[in-house]
């Protein structure tokens, strides 16, 4: 114990007193042996070969690259996002303007037209005045849509009715129109249609119980005059001043409109007029006369400053703008701030 604890104190003493050097190790590892009673390093292994340095510098730059460009892709689609709602809110602007000037015309008077020449989507957003009488029996509701009333909101639906041209009248339409008269609660689509409000379906008057009461030969030549006058029953006609507009775009969250189970859900102008037996080129318009009243709370216009309204405001868009750039300039400052650390870490390595 005491001969191998000298040894190794006199090989000890011999390292830290001989400088090691390339020319003196193989010497150096020849005497510390002799002291020690065996070799004291596995033999030197062969240097790596130039073209495989290479290619491990190769590799780890090409890493460094790819590992950089993905710390500065979020700031780059953080800025394409901010990029675009510049690009949004211009077009907002552009279209709510748009909107402005049409609803400034003057109205059209449809009880003129005819025929539509003209392609519907070049009427939207005119105004529209028209009269006629509206056939309650084919009322449809779109919904459930939801109306806030002093705070408190409350779920109803939107009911179109088809417009009808009355017979014998030079005011009316000569063209069905579906008008979209507003919003009603929901007890209202349980209602029947000679119940609601300014919807009477023209009908024929109760004369023909007195053409029965009389005798065969008076029914005989008056049947037929008499028959003549019902087709054409005096009414009264229903003045709309309204908006022209096209069907709807739903969300992938919307359900498909069912005409036979009579549940609809957004409004197709194309659908709903087919549904009704109403021509394909028919114009769908919503209701903006406010003339709703005490005795007449329902259904309830559409206010026309709610048509250049939109969920997204150019406002909105200005805002969302400087969240986005925000946050683009946040990330790409970390980013800039961890590649910065790395060479720091990497130049305390090689010092």
């Amino acid at each position: 114990m005491a001969a191998s604890l000298f040894k190794a104190l006199r090989l000890r003493r011999f390292l830290l007193s001989v400088p090691r050097n390339a020319s003196t190790a193989q010497a150096v590892d020849t005497r510390a042996s002799s002291f020690s009673g065996g070799p004291l390093s596995e033999p030197p292994t062969s240097a790596p070969s130039s073209a495989a340095v290479a290619a491990s510098i190769s590799g780890g730059k090409e890493g460094g690259a790819w590992s950089k460009l993905l710390l500065f892709l979020p700031g780059a689609v953080t800025f394409g996002l901010g990029t675009w709602q510049i690009i949004r809110r211009k077009e907002k602007i552009e279209m709510i303007e748009h909107r402005r000037k049409r609803l400034a015309m003057e109205p059209i008077a449809w009880s003129n037209v005819t025929s539509i020449d003209e392609d519907l989507e070049s009427l939207e957003f005119r105004k529209v005045e028209c009269e006629g009488v509206f056939d309650g029996s084919k009322s449809i509701y779109i919904g459930p849509r939801s109306r806030s009333i002093s705070g408190v909101t409350e779920n109803g639906y939107y009911v179109i009715t088809p417009l009808l041209p009355a017979r014998r009248e030079s005011n009316s339409v000569q063209l069905p129109i579906l008008v979209n008269r507003g919003w009603v609660p929901r007890e209202w689509r349980n209602k029947a249609p000679n119940d609601l409000q300014g919807s009477e379906k023209p009908s024929v008057p109760a004369a023909e119980n007195s053409v029965k009461s009389e005798g065969r030969w008076w029914r005989f030549w008056a049947s037929k005059p008499e028959a003549a006058q019902s087709q054409y029953p005096e009414v009264s006609l229903v003045k709309v001043l309204g908006v022209v507009r096209g069907s709807e775009r739903p969300s992938i969250f919307v359900p498909a409109n069912n005409p036979e189970s009579g549940q609809w859900f957004y409004v197709d102008v194309l659908m709903i007029s087919r549904s009704s037996g109403l021509p394909d080129h028919t114009i769908y318009i919503e209701d903006i006369d406010e003339n709703t009243g005490a005795s007449n709370p329902y259904p309830v216009p559409k206010d026309a400053s709610s048509l250049i309204r939109h969920s997204v405001m150019p406002q909105d868009h200005l805002n969302y703008t400087f969240t986005w750039y925000t946050l683009s300039a946040a990330v790409t400052f970390m980013a800039v701030k961890r590649i910065r650390l790395r060479k720091g870490r990497r130049l305390q390595g090689t010092v």
